[in-house]
């Protein structure tokens, strides 16, 4: 049996998926517990917050090959229950859709670490389930609803990056030679401050650069 270390339903379900025979479930190396150990390398499964996890990587990148799996909900469906019985009181698809470029804001965390040798970054593109409850300890955002739990309904895609061809893969090819965010935001067909994050990625990883300004708009090239 794969533990749970009191995880959310969707790491829990990642990490089954990702299990094979023969790998070990929440070992330990290096003094750090690991989800799963395979032969050959680590594999960490971050729902979010890059950032808690920077000290860990370092570390354990030194001497090991570490596979750092992140989902991306690109449809998710919001099952609302009551706060007292758990009865389910309705549910709806949630109009916000992820796309891989949603990666960028874990991404932001580690800029420093993408295209270390040891390292493969892997987006999982899933379908899930958001479980939502009216218990007033939520968000003000939500006036309150809690997110109770995150389930992991289906794996569409993955997709692995550990070179820099494969995160400037990610620029559209109809990108001026020298780009601001708002045109970047434009072909990829994002918000700009989504776009920003990308720039700001890919900058301190050293795949592009700064190259002046136009206006008040920043230009960017790859290096």
């Amino acid at each position: 049996m794969i533990g749970t270390r009191n995880e959310g339903s969707l790491h829990a379900s990642l990490k089954e998926y990702y299990c094979q025979p023969g790998d070990l479930c929440e070992g330990e190396v290096d003094g750090y517990l690991i989800d799963l150990i395979k032969p050959g390398r680590l594999v960490e499964i971050q729902t979010r917050n890059f950032s808690a996890l920077k000290v860990k990587l370092e570390n354990l990148l030194q001497k090991h090959q570490v596979q750092l799996v992140h989902p991306i909900s690109v449809r998710r469906q919001i099952r609302r229950v009551a706060p007292e019985t758990g009865e389910v009181l309705s549910r709806r698809k949630s109009p916000k859709k992820g796309d891989i470029y949603d990666l960028f804001a874990e991404l932001v965390s580690i800029p420093h670490l993408l295209l270390h040798p040891n390292l493969t970054i892997e987006a999982a593109l899933v379908v899930d389930e958001e479980i939502r409850c009216a218990d007033g300890q939520g968000s003000w955002r939500r006036r309150g609803v809690s997110i109770v739990d995150r389930l992991l309904v289906e794996v569409l895609e993955t997709r692995a990056f550990y070179s820099r061809d494969h995160y400037l893969a990610l620029l559209p090819g109809e990108l001026p030679a020298q780009f601001t965010n708002k045109e970047l935001a434009h072909c990829l067909g994002i918000a700009v401050p989504k776009a920003r994050r990308v720039s700001y990625t890919l900058k301190h990883a050293g795949l592009i650069r700064e190259v002046g300004k136009r206006g008040n708009e920043i230009l960017h090239e790859v290096d």
